[in-house]
């Protein structure tokens, strides 16, 4: 598979203190590379985590639902190439295998392991590969981040990884994240696998706050296809070796600066994934101002970078305002035609309900061949704002997706 032209390079991450990471190869699919991730997290790590809206959750994202009310992890265990989704009785019981066979290795409660997977759906999780995965995870020499993050991939065409720093309490806290993305993507929170891993002191209920904000702001303003997968999850883990006082609330020291450290994180992490879109070829921001609420904005933002005309239209270069109106109008929310304004990059090409008269296409065009595109449009009816991002949609998702089982 080619590397999508938008890849970013994969960043010098550090090691955090409390998170052991280590990799094998479980072969859950006829490949030649480590599909099993094992991080042991250190006694004391607090966790917090969102999952996917999808109404057909995976019985790993129901694990971790439940998991995550007592807010304490000592293991995370990913597999790629089969995401166990719709896979009734079996695939309940394989999850229950991985976190009773980690568990038992580390002296904790079941509870205390988180699973996720990722992959083809409706194929249950071989237990006998799991457990043998494990095993073998278990002995093997601890790997560093791009091991880690090489192995949690499926369609991805390169790794993606994101590191941010903060004072807090006086003392240098570290944020290291890696994710997987690249398809079914288009979120109710967030639609891939993504694990951010911290020294600070956090309190789970704290930092289950923080990352539902900044998943809100991230993870959740992402598309790639309109497609939410069954498995999305993004957990947070924070083993407090550190030594900052913990936080508990936003009035603690550092508490703003570790916020804005975790927002900074996601937000990179989410593009990330918008780059590696498949068969992407442009990464498009859509600024949507003007909108009767927030709220408003952030739909009609997600109905224009959703939209299979606006993104095919950007994919072959043609600035086609029409298909911004189509898809504004169609989003259910507040809108006058005659008020809407449209620009590309920095050229106004429609305002009042109207082209533009005598507008020079020619910078639009230069804008439109690059690989960085702007969408602006005002709704011209209030002060609500959202920023959107999404791709190009060609033919190469089509290829991609219909050879996927193969």
């Amino acid at each position: 598979m080619n590397t999508s032209p938008l890849a970013q390079a994969f960043p010098e991450l550090p090691a955090i203190e409390g998170v052991t990471l280590r990799v094998a190869r479980a072969r859950y699919k006829e490949w030649d590379r480590c599909d099993l991730t094992f991080a042991e997290l250190a006694p004391g790590t607090s966790v917090a985590g969102v999952t996917t809206q999808s109404r057909c959750p995976s019985p790993e994202v129901e694990w971790c639902r439940k998991a995550l009310v007592l807010g304490q992890a000592r293991a995370l265990v990913v597999n790629a190439g089969n995401s166990n989704a719709f896979t009734g009785d079996r695939g309940r019981a394989a999850v229950e295998a991985i976190a009773a066979r980690a568990a038992g290795h580390l002296g904790c409660q079941p509870s205390d392991v988180f699973v996720a997977s990722t992959g083809v759906i409706g194929v249950p999780l071989p237990i006998d590969k799991a457990e043998a995965g494990l095993d073998a995870a278990f002995t093997a020499q601890p790997c560093d981040w791009r091991a880690a993050t090489d192995a949690i991939g499926t369609t991805d065409t390169f790794p993606k990884a994101a590191v941010t720093r903060a004072i807090v309490d006086g003392k240098t806290i570290t944020l290291v994240g890696i994710i997987k993305g690249s398809g079914m993507i288009a979120p109710d929170m967030a639609t891939m696998l993504g694990f951010v891993f911290t020294d600070a002191a956090i309190e789970p209920a704290y930092l289950q706050r923080a990352l539902t904000a900044a998943n809100e702001a991230s993870f959740s303003r992402i598309t790639v296809d309109s497609d939410t997968s069954t498995s999305d999850t993004v957990l947070a883990f924070a083993t407090g070796a550190a030594g900052n006082a913990t936080i508990t609330a936003d009035e603690d020291a550092g508490a703003d600066a570790f916020r804005a450290a975790l927002s900074d994180l996601c937000l990179q992490l989410a593009h990330l994934v918008v780059r590696d879109g498949e068969g992407a070829t442009k990464f498009i921001q859509v600024d949507v101002q003007g909108a009767e609420s927030d709220r408003s904005a952030h739909r009609i933002a997600m109905s224009i970078a959703n939209s299979p005309l606006v993104k095919t239209a950007i994919a072959g270069g043609d600035a086609n305002w029409g298909r911004v109106v189509m898809a504004v109008g169609k989003a259910g929310e507040p809108a006058e035609r005659d008020r809407l304004a449209i620009r590309f990059g920095a050229t106004q090409v429609a305002r009042d309900g109207l082209a533009v008269p005598d507008y020079d296409e020619a910078p639009v065009a230069k804008h439109l061949r690059g690989q960085e595109i702007e969408i602006g449009v005002d709704i011209g009816l209030g002060d609500g704002r959202a920023t959107a991002w999404t791709c190009d949609l060609t033919h190469g998702y089509i290829s991609i997706n219909a050879d996927y089982r193969s």
